[in-house]
């Protein structure tokens, strides 16, 4: 059986495939240039990041009420640590550059 925040996070990728796969694009074009391509990753990022928060507030709902809090903010980070594996500039993502 498969990790909780690992089936959110495979569940979230399949769900939204397209997405994430232009998401991807444009991150390898920030990953080389994030100058000239901070416009165009803030543009298409601000939907994964909404994409992403909506996955990850599944994913700990029904534990923030109670004792299980501290256990739903360890869970969240997992869940960030699978996206950031995939996507290791998203923290980037609203980033505003100055020239």
């Amino acid at each position: 059986m498969a990790v909780k925040y690992k089936e959110y996070f495979k569940q979230m990728v399949t769900d939204h495939a397209a997405d994430f796969g232009r998401f991807k694009g444009i991150h390898d074009l920030y990953a080389k240039d994030k100058k000239t391509h901070q416009a165009a990753y803030n543009d298409e990022g601000k939907p994964i990041m909404d994409i992403i928060h909506d996955y990850e507030k599944r994913l700990c709902n029904t534990m923030e009420k109670g004792n299980n809090a501290q256990y739903s903010a360890r869970l969240a980070e997992k869940f960030w640590t699978e996206v950031r594996t995939m996507f290791p500039l998203i923290d980037f993502v609203g980033a505003i550059v100055k020239k």
